[in-house]
C-alpha cells in the first residue's frame, strides 16, 4: 500500500482559538497537530481521557484538554463553555466526534440501539456542538465552522447504512446552517474524507482498502495528514467567502 508524501501547506492561523472534538487520536489528533503547527490556540475534546491529555501535553502550552461526550448534551454545553473560557474564545469549530458502530452490518440486520447510537454521536453532537459554540462563534467576527462528513455518504457505501446516513445528514446540516450563521460572519463547511489509516478504520478488511486504493484518481492509501491542509484553510479568514460547501478529498475515489 503506497502512500503520498504529505504535503500540507503552511497556513498561518496565528492568534485562532480552535475547538477540536473527537481529538484524542485519529483524524481529530492530526488536525490538532496542524493546528498548532499553524500558531492556532486549541482545546481538544474527547471520552478519552488518558490519551487527550497526553496528546495536549505534549504539544505544548497552547494546546488543552476537556473532556466531553458527544451523546451527552450536559456534557457538550459544559465542555465548549470550559474551552471558551481557556482560549479566551473560539474561532473555529472542528466537528470531528463520530463513532461508525454499524461497519460490515446489512441494513436489515442493523440493530435499533446502534441505529440511535451513531445517530444520537454523529448527528445531534454535530448540531448541540455548534448551538453551544455559536455565540463564540459569531463574537469573533470570523467564524469558521468544519464539520468532517465521509465521502460514504456521497456514493452510498454498502452495509455501513447507520454511520452513511449520520454523515449525509451531517452533508445536510452544514448546508442549513450556513445559511442561518451566514449573516453574523459565521462560515460553515464540511470536508468529505474517504477511508483513511487511522486506528478507528483497523476493522476494516484488507480487500476494502485495496477496492478503495485502485478506485482513487490518486491510487495511494490516505494519511490523516492529507485531509490537514483543508481543514485549516476552511478555519482561516481567507476562506470568509466560502460556505456551505462540502469538499471531497479522498484522492478522486470520489469526485463530487
Amino acid at each position: 500500500m503506497s502512500t503520498i508524501p504529505n504535503t500540507t501547506p503552511e497556513i498561518t492561523l496565528s492568534g485562532r482559538k480552535v475547538l477540536v472534538t473527537g481529538a484524542a487520536r485519529g483524524l481529530g489528533e492530526s488536525f490538532a497537530q496542524a493546528l498548532i503547527a499553524s500558531g492556532a490556540s486549541v482545546v481538544l475534546t474527547d471520552i478519552l481521557v488518558e490519551e487527550g491529555q497526553a496528546l495536549a501535553k505534549s504539544l505544548g502550552e497552547r494546546a488543552h484538554f476537556v473532556e466531553m461526550n458527544n451523546a451527552d448534551p450536559l456534557s457538550i454545553a459544559q465542555g465548549v463553555q470550559e474551552a471558551a473560557s481557556l482560549m479566551g474564545g473560539i474561532d473555529g469549530l472542528v466537528n470531528n466526534a463520530a463513532i461508525t458502530n454499524s461497519g460490515g452490518v446489512a441494513h436489515q440486520d442493523l440493530s435499533i440501539e446502534t441505529w440511535d447510537r451513531v445517530m444520537q454521536v454523529n448527528v445531534r453532537g454535530t448540531w448541540l456542538t455548534t448551538v453551544a459554540a455559536r455565540p463564540h462563534l459569531m463574537a469573533s467576527r470570523s467564524g469558521r465552522v468544519v464539520n468532517i462528513a465521509s465521502d460514504t455518504a456521497l456514493w452510498g457505501a454498502p452495509n455501513l447504512m447507520a454511520y452513511v446516513a449520520s454523515k449525509g445528514a451531517v452533508i445536510s446540516m452544514t448546508k442549513s446552517l450556513a445559511r442561518e450563521l451566514g449573516e453574523h460572519g459565521v462560515t460553515v463547511n464540511a470536508i468529505a474524507p474517504g477511508l483513511t489509516l487511522v486506528k478507528a478504520t483497523e476493522y476494516v478488511p484488507q480487500h476494502r482498502h485495496d477496492y478503495y486504493e485502485q478506485g482513487r484518481a490518486i491510487k495511494a492509501a490516505q494519511m490523516p495528514a492529507d485531509i490537514n491542509a483543508a481543514v485549516l484553510f476552511l478555519l482561516s479568514k481567507g476562506s470568509a467567502y466560502i460556505t456551505g460547501q462540502v469538499l471531497a478529498v479522498n484522492g478522486g475515489f470520489v469526485m463530487h
